[in-house]
């Protein structure tokens, strides 16, 4: 990576409604840091009002881009050390910038879910990022951050108690208090836009193991249908994101060498509760397509006060080669689809840009690309926490 560049990071979409939570997250936090930031958009005067709205500083750069002008891209990234993008979907808006990292040896992280497009980054991008050193980061939000980082964190105590790592894990949503964003809603319709036009990417959208290069590992838990749960007395649902959180987390164990196994089985869902109610909610969750008919549009979110009054907590459960059940909890203090989204982004951003040495040039996850080291951005300034519980001997 080019060692002279004007800043350490930009923001690109940052007058939109993700971006410019990004943005303020870093004005609040890192505003008196060393760190040199800028934020970039289609319109100087728009980014210019969310400057003032926001309370960032009038001395913050601006920089016009358009994400379809190849020369105004490469203008910026050359400039940079760390793109952070919050323009989706991805698929539509996002080509020419990743590209653009990997050709020119700049750090970049996204929010992207899509694992069509991710498929085809990999694809495109990965020897010239080798070649150049970029480390390109798909998914540093909601997903798949919580989710990544939680199998990773869950498999690093396992085997430091029992040395060897847990054959199968499940994800388990316990709570979930807050909004999607309009921008996933946007990114799943044109996912399956795509799929219409590329039937192909029906077999990638389907195959847990579509981001793991050609590796495949064995059937896993389908996660489609309401289960009770035996182990954690409850009813459980399927979770609407789980399809892009088990791509990314196979990934993460094929990019680190398979350290859970070649034969690693994980699934996702949400707990319901126990009981007839357990039941009957499981039921209308599974059957629930209010998500995929809703009329968000990107850009659209909720208010401050209820961004601050969301929050998180999801559960990993694995057997250890002891026989006793492992759990950790990860939290977070924001709704997950904004607030804490984007602490997280811009956390992950910071973390690539305080560590050149954690990864190679490549695209990677976020738990591949900087594991313990994030986590613990994330506990000091993102408001998450990961928490082993203690481990429970099993009859």
């Amino acid at each position: 990576m080019t060692t002279e560049r004007d800043f350490d990071l930009v923001v690109v979409g940052a007058s939109g409604y993700t971006g410019r939570l990004v943005a303020e997250y870093l004005a609040n936090t890192y505003g008196n840091s060393d760190i040199k930031w800028a934020m970039a958009g289609r319109s100087l005067e728009k980014l210019a009002t969310v400057r003032d709205e926001m309370g960032i500083s009038a001395d913050t750069p601006l920089i016009q881009v358009d994400s379809h002008d190849e020369a105004s891209v490469t203008a910026l990234v050359q400039r940079t050390h760390v793109v952070i993008t919050t323009v989706g979907p991805y698929q539509l808006y996002g080509n020419a910038l990743i590209g653009a990292c990997a050709q020119h040896g700049t750090d970049y992280v996204d929010l992207s879910g899509e694992p069509g497009w991710m498929h085809d980054t990999i694809a495109a991008h990965s020897e010239a990022a080798k070649a150049s050193g970029a480390r390109l980061v798909h998914s540093c939000g909601f997903d798949s951050i919580p989710f990544d980082l939680g199998v990773f964190h869950l498999q690093q105590h396992i085997k430091a108690a029992t040395g060897a790592p847990a054959p199968v894990v499940k994800g388990r949503v316990r709570a979930m208090n807050g909004s999607f964003s309009g921008g996933t809603l946007a990114s799943l319709k044109a996912t399956m836009a795509a799929a219409a036009e590329r039937p192909e990417l029906i077999g990638i959208l389907m195959n847990p193991f579509s981001l793991s290069e050609g590796f495949n590992g064995p059937e896993q838990p389908a996660g489609n249908q309401p289960q009770y749960d035996e182990e954690l007395s409850s009813w459980s649902a399927p979770f609407i994101m789980a399809p892009i959180n088990t791509k990314n987390i196979h990934r993460s164990n094929f990019l680190l060498g398979h350290p859970w196994g070649e034969d690693f089985c994980y699934d996702e869902m949400i707990l319901t509760g126990d009981g007839d109610d357990g039941k009957a909610a499981a039921d209308f969750v599974a059957k629930d397509d209010s998500f995929a008919k809703s009329d968000l549009k990107p850009g659209d979110g909720p208010s401050k006060e209820e961004r601050e009054a969301g929050n998180y907590d999801v559960l990993f459960v694995a057997k250890g080669a002891d026989g006793d059940l492992y759990m950790n909890s990860v939290k977070g203090d924001r709704d997950p689809g904004y607030g804490s989204t984007s602490k997280m982004l811009a956390e992950a951003a910071i973390c690539l840009l305080k560590n050149p040495g954690l990864a190679s040039g490549g695209v990677w996850t976020p738990a591949a690309a900087m594991g313990e080291a994030l986590i613990a951005r994330l506990e000091e300034q993102a408001g998450l926490t990961f928490t082993m519980l203690s481990p429970q001997a099993q009859a």
